[in-house]
């Protein structure tokens, strides 16, 4: 892909940040490729690696799911889970797949969450060169979704270039695909369907 890593232009060290704009078009990308492996085949799979380094981006800027070494078949028709020893990547993995090892489209979901978070504030969801209280991302960014507080963990590469509202907006959603019950999380095409909404009116 052209234009690299959508963790790579989020990188401190990045000299070309998103752009807000271009931020919210990763996002719906990114949703609409897991709703494609969750819900729009005749199987389930569950990427089980979802981060901000395996979205690629191409030339217009659309974001491309890649590296599927991981990814697994979901669960029959009529089971919530499967069960399976751990792998991926720590800091975006759902906490009953941490825990009990059950798997679900479900995990895919809280990672996505925690990559929306990734994305309002540019920093990764853990950064051992922050301070002690800042460097887990989800912890930092509490309590969610809250404006006074998204104005401060907001990324300051922005430069105030961006709609505070849509942020408020988008902090939402991260925070319902956040929920500790993996069955109150949405599925994707619902994650997809109110990003859809938050791009198409204008903030």
């Amino acid at each position: 892909m052209h234009n690299r890593s959508v963790r790579d232009y989020l990188s401190s060290q990045s000299k070309t940040p998103l752009s807000w704009n271009r931020r919210l078009k990763v996002a719906q990308g990114a949703a609409r490729g897991l709703t494609y492996l969750h819900e729009d085949m005749d199987f389930q799979i569950v990427f089980r690696d979802f981060k901000s380094s395996n979205i690629l981006l191409d030339d217009g800027w659309n974001a491309k799911l890649s590296d599927f070494g991981l990814a697994r078949l979901g669960p029959r028709q009529g089971l919530t889970h499967i069960t399976t020893m751990f792998a991926g990547t720590m800091t975006y993995a759902a906490p009953e797949y941490i825990e009990t090892g059950h798997l679900s489209t479900k995990c895919d979901v809280w990672s996505y969450g925690v990559f929306l978070f990734e994305l309002i504030t540019g920093r990764p969801p853990l950064d051992k060169n922050r301070p002690r209280n800042e460097k887990k991302l989800l912890e930092w960014v509490k309590p969610y979704p809250d404006i006074k507080r998204l104005r401060l963990i907001i990324d300051s590469r922005l430069e105030g270039n961006h709609s505070i509202k849509s942020a408020l907006k988008l902090s939402y959603i991260a925070s319902r695909c956040l929920s500790k019950d993996p069955k109150l999380r949405p599925n994707m095409s619902e994650v997809l369907e109110m990003v859809n909404q938050l791009i198409s009116v204008p903030s």
